[in-house]
């Protein structure tokens, strides 16, 4: 059975490290802050100026003063700081995240990764994509396996504009989880109850199969 988005939050909070610096995008990646393990110090960045965010506040709980870049309502931590977006992108320009968490509409075998427009549709514009693709080393796209048509999203190249060339390194979907390298997908774990024959079938781009594929543990 495929992921859901929680799932799939869940599985990336666990690629997060001690000490990490760590920018989430909107949608799916957002969730990963209500995942972080027990005991791990980790600190969220927003390029709308916030450091030290905390899991999303419950219903009722909200305070309209204290969002992150999507608009979403979020909770501080002690010790958290609030600044302007200068320095926010400042720290991105200047590579001081560890790691960045992005959604995606399109990934490409050779890590290119498209996740900010779609032709002939109004958007809100860039925002913090491009810097964060070029700022960061590590980068994780948490994306659903296909569209709503049911086309993959995985592909030899990217058909809508780009944000970044060559810089996505991994992909967590609802189906698993996929290293690029050497220009292709490569799948190290299944979701459960998800078969190899499924995976196939829904990736577009070049799929190499592990010899040692485990099942997601979650």
């Amino acid at each position: 059975m495929a992921l859901d988005k929680f799932q799939i939050a869940k599985r990336i909070a666990r690629e997060l490290k001690n000490g990490y610096y760590v920018n989430l995008g909107i949608g799916i990646p957002t969730l990963v802050a209500n995942y972080i393990p027990d005991g791990m110090s980790v600190v969220l960045q927003s390029e709308n100026g916030l450091l030290g965010m905390g899991p999303f506040p419950f219903e009722g709980e909200e305070d309209a003063d204290y969002i992150n870049a999507g608009k979403q309502t979020i909770t501080t931590l002690a010790g958290s700081s609030i600044f302007d977006s200068a320095t926010s992108f400042a720290m991105i320009r200047g590579r001081h995240v560890d790691l960045t968490v992005l959604g995606a509409m399109e990934v490409s075998e050779n890590g290119d990764i498209a996740n900010w427009k779609i032709p002939g549709k109004m958007v809100k514009g860039m925002g913090g994509a491009m810097d964060l693709v070029a700022g960061t080393d590590n980068i994780i796209v948490a994306m659903m396996h296909t569209n709503k048509e049911g086309e993959s999203k995985l592909l030899p190249s990217c058909t809508l504009p780009l944000t970044g060339k060559a810089c996505i390194k991994k992909v967590i979907s609802d189906l698993g989880y996929f290293e690029i390298k050497e220009g292709a997908f490569h799948l190290l774990e299944r979701a459960p109850g998800v078969s190899i024959e499924e995976i196939q079938a829904k990736t577009a781009g070049k799929l190499i199969i592990s010899e040692h594929v485990v099942e997601m543990s979650l």
